[in-house]
């Protein structure tokens, strides 16, 4: 062999050598971030007590098919696919075993998974690393731990969010029949777990506009089907929506500036500002070297994965804070699903610094920013405190007499306290009896020996409840989201003069977000 020869070929094999090293080490980072985000989304899982909207997943996970299947269209349709999965993880152990940290875990596992599909996405628009980056922001997030650690469906969100977005890339990239089919069923899905994945739907539709005319023309037919399977396939929830209007999401308050403000820095992971001053610049130096590019229609690549990013971060966000004007829809953890493209932006801003000791430092400041938010919330919510409805269940059980009565404001206010009697039930004895027996006797709502369908809606009236009244010594009651004592509610003004007026004693208790009352002849 001649010596230029042999030279190229030590070259080259040096060179592969290289790439296959640095594969590996990619490949193991990627695994340890994998398990570090298991490790802080497992710890102090059950640190925090399950408060009313947890307690009503797992209500809704146990209960029989038929009531389940009628629950769901009737008022729960949003939100419906994390209730299925819920319903088969908690099948997997005996009701005895199901345990807060258990059911909570389910949502640990789902957000866990969108590490990789997080690197997955990012490698698609940038490169590896940009992709390891992003995926260490996503891990060291207090904002989706926070959520990562409830038993509610927005990790699931985030995950199907993720996946739909790249299945979009890769369709962009490369289109292939696989790539539409992964598409429309990660789309699809997410839309069954919550219905404002539809404002993602509308920002790759609006992003879309923005890609290469060739690019775009190619892609319309396949698309313009992909959207149409789509639509046919969710009818039953625009339908569901079209039902019962706002009326699952007319208790949102309208948010202010300094609530949006709050919310950045939590959507940054942060419960104060300068991580998300951070996150900030990043995201600028990301987009600034494309100068007027980043605005051009029809753009080349390296502009278009800028704006589908800021689309899919800023559209949903801007639409439903400009649409609380005139009806409040805007809320933080409905706004999770966008966390994906704000990682990924920053992640492309770090990475375009080109000192690696620099970008070490950097990296490491931010993480540990993110790990002090991690830590506040294991203790604490970013959003408003969570209410207290298992310490007002437990008080009513641990003080309750034979012969007592209890009635609920609301009737969706029993499905917390039927959460934790239960749970007190599954500790002394599996018997459907002693589970019956436990506490005062449920006078509303009540429509048979278990929890059904039907009790989780309605309020009661006044002639039912002064029927009740009667024939009781005592008659405890348990008040939620029944407005102030200066202003209540008709329903609480009513419990209040009808119970009033059949007993003539009343003890109130306070909790978070709770009161319990009982009324006595004593």
């Amino acid at each position: 062999m001649r010596p230029l020869e042999a030279a190229a070929n030590e070259g080259a094999n040096s060179s592969s050598l290289r790439r296959d090293s640095s594969g590996w080490v990619r490949g193991l980072t990627l695994l340890l971030l994998i398990a570090g985000s298991a490790v802080m989304r497992f710890v102090c899982l059950a640190c925090k007590p399950f408060w009313f909207d947890e307690s009503f997943s797992a209500e809704v996970a146990r209960l029989d098919w038929p009531n389940f299947l009628h629950l769901l269209w009737w008022r729960e349709a949003n939100m419906s696919l994390y209730y299925v999965l819920l319903r088969i993880w908690m099948g997997i152990v005996p009701v005895q075993r199901q345990s807060e940290f258990f059911i909570r875990s389910l949502s640990v596992l789902i957000a866990v998974a969108t590490v990789p599909a997080v690197y997955w996405l990012a490698k698609m628009l940038y490169h590896r690393r940009v992709a390891l980056i992003a995926a260490a922001l996503l891990t060291f997030n207090a904002f989706h731990v926070r959520y990562a650690q409830e038993a509610r469906g927005y990790a699931l969100f985030v995950l199907l969010a993720t996946l739909s977005s790249g299945f979009l890339i890769a369709e962009v990239r490369e289109p292939s029949r696989r790539n539409r089919i992964g598409y429309v069923l990660c789309s699809v899905l997410a839309v069954y777990v919550h219905f404002y994945a539809l404002l993602l739907l509308a920002a790759h539709w609006l992003a879309l506009r923005w890609l290469e005319e060739a690019k775009r023309e190619a892609l319309r037919a396949q698309m313009r089907r992909a959207w149409i399977t789509i639509g046919v396939a969710v009818l039953p929830l625009l339908v569901f929506v079209a039902k019962t209007g706002a009326g699952p999401i007319k208790w949102i308050p309208r948010p202010g500036v300094y609530d949006l403000l709050e919310f950045a820095e939590h959507f940054a992971g942060s419960f104060s500002w300068p991580l998300a001053a951070i996150f900030a610049v990043a995201g600028i130096a990301a987009i600034a070297p494309l100068g007027k590019r980043l605005w051009a229609r029809h753009s080349t690549w390296d502009a278009w994965r800028c704006q589908f990013l800021l689309t899919w971060l800023f559209f949903p966000i801007a639409l439903t804070a400009l649409l609380s004007f005139a009806r409040p829809v805007f809320l933080a953890r409905y706004m999770i699903f966008c966390l994906p493209a704000l990682v990924i932006l920053v992640a492309a801003g770090l990475a375009g610094i080109r000192k690696s000791w620099l970008l070490a430092v950097v990296l490491c400041g931010v993480l540990l920013l993110g790990w002090q938010g991690v830590s506040f919330v294991y203790g604490h919510d970013f959003d408003n405190e969570r209410d207290a409805s298992g310490a007002a269940a437990d008080f009513i059980l641990d003080n309750s007499r034979p012969g007592d009565g209890v009635i609920f404001h609301i009737a969706e206010t029993r499905v917390p306290y039927e959460f934790f009697r239960s749970a007190r039930a599954e500790k002394n004895s599996a018997s459907p009896a002693f589970t019956a027996q436990l506490g005062p006797e449920i006078l509303f709502p009540h429509h048979g020996a278990g929890l059904g369908y039907r009790d989780f809606t309605g309020k009661p009236t006044a002639d039912f409840v002064q029927s009740v009244a009667a024939s009781h010594a005592r008659v405890w009651v348990m008040l939620m989201n029944n407005g102030t004592a200066e202003s209540p509610d008709a329903t609480t003004a009513m419990l209040t003069r009808v119970l009033g007026g059949a007993f003539p004693k009343m003890t109130v208790w306070e909790f978070a977000k709770v009161q319990v009352r009982v009324y006595s002849e004593e």
